[in-house]
């Protein structure tokens, strides 16, 4: 299961079958129950995750103290905070399960050395992170440019799931809007 997780995730014409087998040797399984907190803001970051199973609630505080919810990691999903991992600097992110998880973790130190000794490895980050960008682009565009009501339908397509382990105050924080106007959105698309 552990290496189709792993082939699922690394996906890259390049990698053989020892390459996946080499990957999977650098991750180690851990768990989270509902409630952990995997990351606090100001703390550095020496890992990234693959999570195998649970939905993880990403997000940062405002200047006044509120949470506004940045992502929803669902299985099998890359569970990063680029910015603080590969700067090697602090975090302004949280991460907190909002289910009970099972993951993936691999350090930084073990991603540097299947970055540099693996190059269909080295292929899957540049193609991994310039899909990142990708979608980080076409997001903030979306939130400037769709309604909210396309916004919602939108996520309900691409992650139809988090509705039934994501307390709806977070998907409305993840999709600009208030509590109120996400149940009015509902209510009308009934």
């Amino acid at each position: 299961m552990l290496l189709s997780v792993i082939k699922k995730c690394y996906r890259n014409d390049h990698l053989t079958e020892q390459d996946f087998e080499t990957i999977l040797s650098k991750h180690q399984v851990i768990s989270h129950e509902k409630g952990d907190f995997m990351l606090q803001q100001s703390q550095f970051l020496n890992c990234y995750y693959i999570l195998i199973d649970g939905t993880v609630h990403g997000f940062v505080n405002d200047s006044n103290g509120n949470q506004i919810t940045i992502n929803l990691y669902t299985d099998p999903e890359v569970v990063i905070d680029v910015n603080a991992l590969f700067q090697r600097k602090k975090t302004v992110e949280n991460w907190q399960c909002l289910t009970n998880c099972t993951l993936l973790r691999i350090s930084f130190d073990d991603f540097q050395e299947l970055f540099h000794n693996i190059y269909g490895f080295r292929e899957w980050g540049r193609t991994w992170m310039a899909n990142a960008l990708f979608e980080l682009k076409e997001r903030s565009i979306e939130m400037l440019t769709l309604l909210a009501t396309e916004r919602y339908e939108k996520l309900l397509e691409q992650k139809p799931y988090i509705f039934q382990t994501v307390p709806l105050k977070y998907i409305a924080s993840y999709l600009g809007i208030t509590d109120t106007s996400l149940s009015r959105i509902r209510k009308d698309l009934k």
